[in-house]
């Protein structure tokens, strides 16, 4: 796994790279907000440790955390800091970072860490499928077109998830019929793939000899 690490002190941030690397981890150690910003750009990591107070800014991990959520990133964050307050993990949390670890700290608890936060990621990953612009969380059941969450009905997301789960594979509507509503509604499944085409797009779902299969948004 690729970790970018944001760590000014030379100490601290050395110690951090050593233990992430004997673990099998690539390591991207930088030490300011601009070196933060080049290396994101090149490859988006798998997972970031970030200093909070930075020589550049106090709040400067928790600024690089907002700048790379708004950009879209989506794997953990994990904030370093000596602030313990109360007031200072909430606002790390609400910025978009998925724990929170006070200095000093046991190098066996940063990796323990680490591994939980991969071991979610991992998990998040798999329930998430992309086709075009359309982006479903099976976990959440929630769809989103362009970063932004659609509203779905409980029978939508499953005849969208049912399509989605084999993409390449063409459903009759006596099967859709059977999986979502019941044998004898077949004819809600047009019913419900305009409501799909209405909310996502006409192409998200594609109307092929022999029935429907999954397109993209």
């Amino acid at each position: 796994m690729r970790i970018l690490l944001l760590e000014d002190e030379t100490s601290i941030g050395r110690a951090v790279e050593r233990a992430l690397s004997a673990q099998g981890h690539r390591v991207d150690w930088v030490r300011g907000l601009e070196e933060a910003r080049e290396r994101f750009l090149e490859e988006e990591p798998d997972l970031m440790v970030l200093d909070v107070r930075l020589p550049e800014d106090e709040d400067g991990g928790f600024l690089f955390a907002k700048e790379v959520r708004s950009a879209g990133y989506t794997g953990p964050i994990l904030f370093l800091t000596a602030r313990d307050t109360l007031k200072d993990r909430v606002e790390g949390l609400d910025l978009g970072g998925d724990d929170y670890l006070v200095k000093p700290f046991a190098l066996e608890e940063l990796l323990a860490r680490v591994r939980a936060l991969l071991r979610r990621s991992a998990k998040a990953r798999e329930s998430l499928l992309t086709f075009g612009r359309l982006r479903l969380d099976l976990a959440e059941r929630a769809a989103y077109l362009d970063g932004v969450r659609v509203d779905l009905t409980l029978r939508e997301f499953a005849l969208l998830e049912v399509l989605a789960l084999n993409p390449d594979r063409v459903y009759s509507p006596e099967e859709l019929a059977q999986k979502v509503f019941s044998p004898d509604k077949v004819g809600a499944v047009k019913v419900y793939v305009h409501y799909l085409r209405q909310k996502l797009g006409p192409k998200v779902v594609q109307t092929v000899p022999g029935g429907y299969r999954m397109g993209a948004a």
